[in-house]
């Protein structure tokens, strides 16, 4: 029997504002459709929280016995710079600044979404289609908008317009917005602007001459507006109405809920059964920005090339500290949390190594069936996964408690503690064992702090040659100093 239908679970559905059990449109089979990245830009750590917390879903759903359609987008055109429909390009902005083709940005930066996802230990889903890939496809679901009378052209553009589909519709139900409190806090529009409302969104923008990514369209040169990719490439795939649309909490307005009126005005079916939102990611108490420097790349943390952490910290490590919030809660990055998540992780890893030499008894003083359901419980009260995990801590305590022969465990028991620690840790949080990694790094940590020390030494003794020798001699390892107010780091490139 499937666990899916044992295991009742429960998610919070953002459209509803409250926990619902989850019930998929066809039984077995689930469609998930995920925003995936805009890829003019090395992928961010708060990206990454997003695409990973929707991983994890991924690998609950997969371990349940579902059979999942997942998929996730790429957007490599139509993305303006801000949601007022005006502005350039990102990606084509970035390829005027290089001075290089739109698509070798979108090439460079796909290939560092992917190889970052990759680190992280990311199951692939299953169709990623890009938004130039269907064109063909947006075209048609403007064609059918304006058909059914809620989008006008003007110019070459075509815009959704907003108050029209909300005589009908509840344009704003996703978000909690009400559209009579929008027009009253906007500014009227400019007399050159072709928009009928400032609510209206784009469909479809005509190209200026100047406009590098353009596609033929019965309205004339074009591109699509960001919103309507994902409309079409989530039906495409998942069909007109789909069980679970994922993304950022930032994207909830106005890009999911124009998503919804899109799919609402082309074909008359609510799009999504289930919406899911993930919490946004800080650092150090603040909104991680690159514009203010609170920010820091993924592999600036794997390799400790970074003025902020104090160490290197592994991909499993930082995958940990993801783990231990909720998809839905704001998560604080510093460098004392990625220290504890380190110490936390090699507690477990240490306690399931420890199961197979544990000695077993006719019997266990630690009920490790309910246990395991316990955890199951956790995940399914919304994926809770820190709570999951501090079940998992539960379990290490026993793990160490029989390990000193203060309890007894049976064979069964045994190897149920096993199977479930590996599924829980590996095929669901989705870790993997780096405890050589780990020993590996602290190691070459205190031989090269020693360095520093003994260079130290020498720099204070006015040894200046033995001092260079030491510097130069790591830096043709790739291991570089730098010297500051609070003493001398390294990085290693």
């Amino acid at each position: 029997m499937q666990l899916y239908k044992t295991q009742h679970l429960k998610v919070y559905n953002s459209l509803s504002g409250q926990k619902e059990l989850f019930t998929p449109i066809h039984e077995g089979a689930i469609g998930m459709y995920v925003c995936g990245p805009t890829v003019y830009s090395n992928v961010h750590l708060g990206n990454c929280r997003t695409f990973m917390s929707f991983d994890m879903i991924f690998r609950y759903f997969k371990h349940l016995g579902y059979k999942v359609r997942y998929v996730r987008n790429i957007t490599d055109a139509g993305h303006l710079e801000n949601d007022a429909d005006d502005g350039e390009d990102k990606i084509a902005k970035k390829a005027r600044l290089e001075r290089i083709e739109p698509m070798e940005v979108v090439q460079r930066y796909t290939v560092d979404f992917h190889t970052i996802l990759q680190k992280f230990n990311f199951l692939p889903p299953s169709i990623e289609p890009t938004a130039t890939g269907h064109i063909i496809e947006q075209i048609e679901i403007i064609k059918e908008i304006l058909n059914k009378g809620f989008a006008y052209e003007v110019n070459g553009s075509v815009y959704f317009d907003v108050p029209k589909f909300n005589e009908t519709h509840n344009y704003g139900k996703l978000s909690g917005r009400k559209l009579e409190d929008m027009i009253a806090n906007t500014r009227e529009l400019a007399a050159q602007d072709d928009k009928h409302s400032p609510q209206d969104f784009a469909l479809w923008k005509k190209a200026e001459p100047q406009h590098i990514m353009r596609w033929p369209s019965p309205w004339g040169d074009g591109f699509p507006g960001w919103h309507l990719e994902c409309t079409a490439m989530s039906t495409k795939y998942l069909g007109e109405t789909f069980d679970i649309h994922g993304g950022g909490m930032d994207l909830k307005f106005p890009h999911h809920e124009c998503e919804i009126a899109q799919a609402e005005a082309s074909n008359g079916a609510s799009p999504v059964n289930y919406w899911l939102h993930a919490n946004m990611l800080t650092m150090n108490g603040k909104k991680m920005a690159k514009s203010t420097g609170n920010n820091i790349l993924p592999d600036e943390i794997f390799s400790g090339n970074n003025s902020i952490l104090s160490k290197a910290f592994t991909p499993t490590v930082v995958r940990f500290f993801m783990m231990q919030a909720h998809y839905t809660s704001i998560l604080d990055l510093s460098n004392d949390a990625l220290l504890a998540s380190e110490k936390g992780f090699q507690k477990l890893m240490e306690a399931l190594s420890a199961i197979d030499k544990l000695e077993t008894g006719a019997s266990s003083d630690f009920d490790f069936t309910a246990w395991q359901q316990k955890c199951y419980d956790a995940m399914n009260d919304d994926f809770n996964t820190p709570t999951l995990i501090a079940h998992l801590f539960e379990a290490v305590k026993h793990i160490n408690a029989i390990k000193e022969k203060k309890e007894a465990i049976s064979e069964a028991d045994k190897t149920l503690l096993k199977e479930t620690f590996n599924a829980f840790i590996f095929d669901i949080l989705g870790l993997e064992d780096k405890n050589d990694a780990n020993s590996d790094s602290d190691k070459l940590s205190g031989v090269v702090a020693l360095l520093i020390q003994l260079r130290k030494e020498a720099r204070d003794n006015k040894d200046f040659a033995t001092s260079d020798i030491i510097r130069d001699q790591l830096a043709a390892l790739g291991i570089q100093l730098k010297d500051g107010k609070e003493g001398t780091t390294f990085s290693i490139s």
